[in-house]
C-alpha cells in the first residue's frame, strides 16, 4: 500500500468521523452551525473519496461521475452557510441568499450537457465556475467572520474564545488550497494530487478538528440575538444627530455617572465573564440603553470599555511593589482578563506596550 493512499485513507475517514461529531453535536452548542460544518466536511471528503474509489478517474457510468462532480461544487456553499449560522445562530436564508444557489445550477447544467465527461472547452468552464464559487464563498465568509468579530465587542469583554478566528485560518488554508490545486490541474492536467498536498490538506484536517471542537457558545443565554445584531448595524451608521435618542442629555448624564462610580465601587470589570446583559441588570436598565449610554456617553463599544479599566488595573498592579514577585498571567488574571494572549493583546493595544515591557520601563 502506497504512502499516498494511506494519507488519502486518513483524511477521509478523519473528515467522516469529524462531520459525525458536528452532526451530533457532540460539544452541545451551535447545534445549526455545526451541522452544516458536518455537511462541508463531508462533502470536502469527496475530493479524495472518488480517487480512493475510482483510482484512474474511470466512473461506471455518467451519473455518478454528475453526482460527485456535483457535490464537490457545494463544498464551499456548505461551508458559507455553517459561517452564517456560527455568527447568527437564528439566521433564517433570504430572498438574496438564493442567489448564491444560481451558479450550481449553472454547474449542474454544464456536466449534464457535457455527459459528465470534463473534457476541453468544457472542462475549462467547470474550472472556472467551481473556481469564481470557491472565492466568493470564501470572500464572503470572511466578511461574515470580521462583521461578527466587531458585533461581539458590543456585549462581550473577553472574545477571544468567541470571534471565530478559526474560521479565518480555513479561509487562508482554503484559498491556499484552491491556488494549490488549479496550478496543480493546469501543470499535470491528467494527475491527481501528488503526497505533498494532500499532506497539506491532512494538517487543514487537524487544524480545522481542532478548532471545530473547541468551539463554544457565542452569545450568552439572555442576550437576544437579532437585537444585538441591529444595536450593532446602528453603530455602524452615524452616531450624532441621525441616531435615535434612547435617553434625554440629563438622563445620560446621570447613568454616565452612576456607571463610572459602579465599575469604580464593584470593580464589575474584574469578572472575567462579564458581558453587557450582566453589567444592564446591575443598572437596572435594558441593554439597549447601555449601549447607548457607552457609545454616546464614552465614545466606546462594550469590549472597549470594560477592557480600560481592566488595563487601568494591571497597570497597578504592574507597579505594586508586592506584585512584583507574580508573573504576568497572575497579573492579568488578577485584572480580570482569562488569558494571557487576551491580557497582552488588549494592553498593547491601549498603552503601546506589553505588561512586561511597561513594568521594566518604569522600574
Amino acid at each position: 500500500m502506497s504512502l499516498e493512499l494511506i494519507i488519502k485513507g486518513v483524511i477521509v475517514g478523519g473528515m467522516f468521523l469529524l462531520a459525525f461529531l458536528n452532526f451530533s453535536n457532540a460539544i452541545r452548542v451551535n447545534r445549526k452551525a455545526n451541522i452544516w460544518f458536518g455537511f462541508f466536511v463531508l462533502l470536502w471528503s469527496t475530493f479524495w473519496l472518488d480517487e480512493m474509489i475510482f483510482p484512474d478517474n474511470v466512473f461506471p457510468n455518467i451519473s455518478i461521475n454528475i453526482i460527485f462532480r456535483f457535490v464537490q461544487f457545494l463544498v464551499p456553499l456548505s461551508f458559507l452557510i455553517s459561517v452564517f449560522y456560527y455568527t447568527n445562530p437564528q439566521y433564517k436564508l433570504k430572498k438574496k441568499d438564493y442567489l448564491l444557489f444560481l451558479l450550481p445550477l449553472v454547474f449542474l447544467c454544464v456536466l449534464i450537457i457535457g455527459k459528465g465527461n470534463p473534457q476541453g472547452y468544457n472542462k475549462t468552464i467547470l474550472m472556472m465556475l467551481f473556481f469564481v464559487q470557491a472565492l466568493l464563498c470564501t470572500v464572503l465568509a470572511y466578511l461574515k467572520v470580521r462583521k461578527h468579530q466587531k458585533v461581539i465587542q458590543s456585549f462581550s469583554s473577553s472574545t477571544l474564545n468567541i470571534d471565530l478566528r478559526w474560521i479565518k485560518y480555513i479561509i487562508y488554508s482554503c484559498i491556499i488550497s484552491s491556488i494549490l490545486i488549479l496550478i496543480y490541474n493546469l501543470l499535470f492536467p491528467e494527475s491527481n494530487l501528488n503526497t505533498i498536498i494532500n499532506m497539506f490538506f491532512l494538517a487543514v484536517l487537524y487544524l480545522v478538528a481542532f478548532y471545530s471542537m473547541r468551539q463554544g457558545e457565542i452569545y450568552p443565554k439572555g442576550i437576544d440575538v437579532e437585537e444585538t445584531l441591529d444595536m450593532a448595524d446602528e453603530d455602524e451608521g452615524d452616531r450624532t444627530e441621525l441616531k435615535i435618542k434612547l435617553l434625554s442629555d440629563e438622563e445620560l448624564a446621570v447613568y454616565k455617572e452612576k456607571l463610572s462610580q459602579l465599575m469604580i465601587r464593584e470593580e464589575l470589570f474584574l469578572d472575567s465573564e462579564l458581558n453587557s446583559l450582566k453589567l444592564a441588570n446591575h443598572l437596572g436598565i435594558t441593554i439597549h440603553q447601555l449601549s447607548y449610554i457607552i457609545n454616546s456617553g464614552f465614545g466606546m463599544n462594550f469590549f472597549q470599555f470594560i477592557n480600560r479599566y481592566r488595563v487601568d488595573k494591571a497597570k497597578e498592579l504592574l507597579l505594586d511593589e508586592a506584585m512584583m514577585p507574580y508573573n504576568m498571567i497572575s497579573i492579568g488574571y488578577a485584572s480580570g482578563f482569562n488569558s494571557k494572549t487576551a491580557f497582552n493583546t488588549v494592553f498593547k493595544n491601549i498603552t503601546g506596550q506589553t505588561p512586561s515591557e511597561f513594568r521594566n520601563s518604569r522600574k
